[in-house]
């Protein structure tokens, strides 16, 4: 796996999943962490700064064959070569809420913006509405296509389902699919040509580093408790550290003192130094604590591009 950001051309992490061929991916809206389904049944969910799933779970007890979640990173919907498809709570995985038993091995599925879930069948397309919360009996609307579905996908803020297939692409109606209501500022489907600008501006100052993308998004927003329990013990340390060890040994003999004057003053000198060292070290700690306590002026992602005070 590998993350590549796109504001700069880099990639910020490459990984070996360790669990098999990668079958199905999707992102969590919610935390923007990635859902990874395998030919082991397990889905895993990874960021980019670590080197392990931070999460996995056995779906199936055979091979993923596609994994989505909703819009708000609550439901999580699986589908394996055994014909199941199950609903799951992405953020309490003790077990599925649905179990669903399909005629076939579902290829593709995809939640709508309220929660409709459109299951591929070969050359059927199944939409199920509210199977999340309390099973389904029967689906809400199945469209019979002349090939084999490929892939599709809801459009937002439309009732309308993409729909790609072997013979070219399809657009069918399903009501009550897509919201209604859209707030302009987050994401407006009628901008002009400046609000595009304005918004792909705004997208870039408000990105976050990779850093930050953890299962909980609140996250960003609480102290980093580590670094100051790290100031305060280098404090302590400071006032306990052991003086180096003196070379007592004189190297040239000067005439009128004895050794014992010369030890005497060679160690006065070396604990003067010390000891200026010390108050140096102090105050450079609170020179440091002070900087800290004043926050710079912040650019987003464009902090990378500011020049460092040396």
């Amino acid at each position: 796996m590998s993350w590549l950001d796109i504001s700069i051309g880099e990639i910020v992490g490459h990984y070996n999943n360790r669990l098999g061929r990668a079958i199905a991916m999707c992102q969590n809206p919610y935390n923007a962490t990635i859902c990874l389904g395998d030919s082991k049944g397990v889905v895993s969910l990874w960021a980019p700064s670590v080197n392990h799933p931070l999460a996995k779970i056995l779906c199936h007890k055979s091979p993923v064959t596609s994994v989505t979640v909703d819009n708000r990173g609550v439901y999580m919907a699986t589908t394996g070569v055994d014909r199941s498809m199950k609903i799951w709570d992405i953020r309490n995985l003790d077990g599925p809420l649905q179990d669903y038993k399909m005629k076939i091995a579902a290829q593709e599925i995809n939640f709508s913006q309220k929660e409709m879930l459109a299951v591929g069948l070969g050359n059927i397309i199944e939409v199920y509405n509210d199977c999340c919360s309390k099973p389904a009996t029967s689906p809400y609307m199945r469209h019979i296509m002349s090939k084999n579905v490929n892939n599709f996908k809801f459009c937002p803020y439309e009732d309308v389902l993409g729909i790609g297939t072997a013979k070219g692409f399809t657009s069918i109606i399903v009501p009550g699919s897509g919201e209604p209501n859209f707030d302009a500022l987050e994401s407006n489907p009628f901008q002009t040509k400046k609000q595009r600008r304005e918004a792909e501006v705004k997208a870039l100052l408000e990105k976050i580093p990779p850093e930050l993308i953890t299962l909980n998004p609140f996250e960003i927003t609480e102290v980093d408790v580590p670094s100051l329990k790290e100031q305060m013990e280098a404090k302590k340390k400071l006032l306990y550290l052991k003086p180096k060890k003196i070379d007592l040994t004189p190297r040239k003999k000067k005439k009128g003192k004895t050794s014992v004057a010369r030890k005497k003053i060679i160690k006065e000198v070396l604990r003067k130094e010390f000891i200026t060292q010390s108050i140096e070290a102090k105050d450079e700690l609170n020179v440091q604590d002070n900087d800290s306590i004043k926050p710079g002026k912040s650019f987003g992602v464009l902090d990378r591009f500011v020049s460092k005070k040396k």
